[in-house]
């Protein structure tokens, strides 16, 4: 029997709302009945996925890898949960597992020559595997030109990633700018704001982020732009300004929350000087989360001017 549309509407509404304990109980009920339905299967290895319950949705995976052999988001979804588990081990325990992580995602890529998370994955763990674990730039920089073939945007996202890794910041930048011209999302213009920041390169970061702003007119970039000011002791009235703009026009669906835009005014107004209004900004912050430790680290600078 197929898994029926009332349940699987009601499955994918609690995913939504990220209840995934929930999720987990109610397709593992169901299973109870039907063991060998392999929509079911998938949806309870997601489950155990969103709660990082890796061996779990590994054992899931792997049964749907078994019932359908050719079907290459199974081998996608099992080796990405591969991954994620050794991630969250030892380095000496992820050795043992590397392996089969490559085959599944090797796998997945033969059978779907158009399966773009696939190559996205092939680019990364070839660029993070040591070389004697069979870690190639060269093999990253294939798949990243099949994925350009696929998406010019995924393409050049992936090769920026891949020279960013390899610490070559002009390449890097040469092919953030060319995924900005090509697709202009806000995910290009963060790999390249994120890339100018850790090039401490601040000004072109806030430059970067203005212009994604005049693009998409989110407010979170006003937080954006804020921080940057805040942490490199630059065009601090611009930030001041871009973070109180940031706060007068904050919803929760701007993700970062109001406490961080006052610890970045304490910011700026500590480079100001300005002790009164430092202490006042977070005071702010730290009475919205109070367990935050920079707060509490830089009120005790703010008190010591």
């Amino acid at each position: 029997m197929a898994f029926s549309q009332s349940n699987l509407d009601g499955i994918e509404a609690l995913f939504q709302k990220k209840q995934f304990k929930k999720a987990q109980q109610k397709i593992s009920d169901y299973l109870k009945t039907h063991p060998n339905n392999l929509q079911a299967i998938e949806l309870l290895g997601d489950a155990y996925g969103h709660q990082k319950k890796w061996d779990a949705a590994i054992l899931q995976y792997e049964k749907l890898v078994k019932n359908e052999e050719n079907e290459a988001n199974y081998h996608y979804k099992y080796g990405g949960a591969l991954g994620m588990k050794a991630m969250s081990i030892s380095k000496l325990k992820a050795l043992g597992i590397i392996g089969d992580i490559k085959e599944a995602f090797l796998k997945a890529a033969e059978l779907d020559k158009n399966h773009i998370d696939t190559r996205w994955a092939l680019v990364e763990l070839y660029m993070q595997l040591p070389g004697i674990l069979g870690g190639s730039k060269s093999k990253s920089l294939l798949y990243a030109g099949e994925l350009e073939a696929l998406s010019k945007v995924d393409g050049y996202l992936a090769k920026g990633y891949v020279y960013e890794y390899d610490d070559e910041p002009e390449l890097a930048e040469k092919y953030y700018k060319m995924a900005i011209k090509e697709g202009g999302s806000v995910t290009c213009y963060n790999k390249l704001t994120t890339l100018y920041e850790n090039e401490e390169v601040p000004e072109k970061a806030i430059e970067n982020i203005e212009a994604a702003h005049k693009k998409h007119q989110r407010n979170a970039m006003h937080y954006q732009i804020g921080k940057v000011a805040a942490e490199y002791n630059i065009e601090l009235q611009k930030g001041e300004r871009c973070l109180k703009t940031y706060l007068d026009n904050y919803s929760a669906e701007d993700g970062v929350p109001k406490a961080w835009a006052n610890y970045r005014l304490a910011q700026i107004h500590m480079h100001k000087k300005n002790k009164q209004e430092a202490l006042k900004y977070i005071e702010l912050a730290i009475a919205e989360l109070p367990k935050i430790k920079p707060f509490k680290e830089e009120k005790e600078k703010i008190l010591s001017l």
